[in-house]
């Protein structure tokens, strides 16, 4: 390697062990990755850190790219190199960052995991019994599908979040951002089963604002439920890891894949980008290509 670029890179691993504190394995991995891309700048001929410029960084990352090597990996050792080009900046090693107008890789993101129709309706029918607790998980099955809500949304909700008489829930999500549901006729009878019939029991004449409580009369909690719907899921076969959010995935699918604009859906999961609402229409492209492939005489 060049002097001066072996130099500068010492120091800002010296700097990294000494005044950030880095652990040995971090360490470890800011070396390997900066011992490369140094090497690299000695491949080319560049002496010192002045020399590089916007389009040396580019050409590292595109060898990167053409490696193999993935979108988050490389997003990693871009930001290591940032890291490294601001201190020789802040150093005055360096009297620029070449690093600093280049967009991190972006990884693509991964298509939520979800049930089909068919696994939902099994675990809505999974609670079964007279009991209060089961009327409870009856009711909160019911509606963490009919309404898309996050477990957080449906855990917090409190008796004055109902709006039974015109069939809607009040939501609070993220952010504080408020937003009016609707429940669906089988939501709705089951939600005023449970206040009929379950709740008061669970409550035993505590006082308690929140909807859905455990058998000591509190706010059920996240992690409760979760245990709740994995042992519902068994019950019925449903043998993938199963999570609360996979239901407000199914939520958005079901309803784009019979006939619903991105838009409403948006509205109805409260996302405040729509690009964040569009991973479901990939879903659906996803599904489509296999039916394509499986049922096409040439597919």
């Amino acid at each position: 390697m060049n002097a001066a670029n072996e130099a500068a890179l010492d120091a800002y691993l010296n700097y990294l062990a000494v005044e950030k504190g880095l652990a040995a394995n971090s360490l470890d991995a800011y070396g390997r990755d900066l011992v490369d891309y140094v090497s690299e700048l000695r491949q080319k001929g560049i002496c010192t850190p002045d020399e590089v410029n916007r389009s040396v960084v580019l050409d590292y990352l595109k060898r990167l790219k053409g490696e193999g090597l993935s979108a988050r990996s490389q997003a990693r050792k871009l930001s290591a190199l940032r890291g490294f080009h601001r201190f020789l900046v802040r150093e005055h090693q360096s009297d620029q960052d070449p690093t600093a107008l280049i967009e991190s890789p972006r990884a693509m993101q991964p298509l939520p995991r979800l049930l089909n129709t068919e696994q939902v309706e099994r675990l809505l029918q999974a609670p079964q019994g007279d009991k209060p607790a089961v009327i409870r998980d009856r009711a909160m099955l019911e509606i963490l599908y009919a309404t898309g809500m996050r477990v957080s949304e449906l855990v917090g909700l409190q008796l004055s979040d109902l709006k039974q008489d015109i069939g809607c829930v009040h939501a609070l999500g993220k952010g504080g951002k408020q937003r009016l549901i609707p429940l669906g006729e089988m939501a709705l009878e089951n939600l005023q089963d449970y206040l009929q019939n379950g709740r008061s029991k669970l409550l035993q004449e505590r006082i308690c604002a929140d909807l859905f409580l455990n058998h000591r009369g509190s706010r059920i909690s996240r992690q409760g439920f979760w245990k709740n719907l994995k042992q519902y899921a068994l019950k019925v076969g449903i043998s993938q890891n199963i999570y609360p959010h996979m239901l407000r995935h199914s939520f958005a699918t079901h309803l784009l894949e019979n006939g619903a604009d991105l838009r409403s859906v948006q509205t109805l999961l409260g996302h405040a980008d729509i690009s964040t609402t569009q991973i479901y229409t990939h879903v659906q492209q996803e599904r489509l290509q296999r039916i394509h492939q499986q049922y096409h005489p040439r597919g």
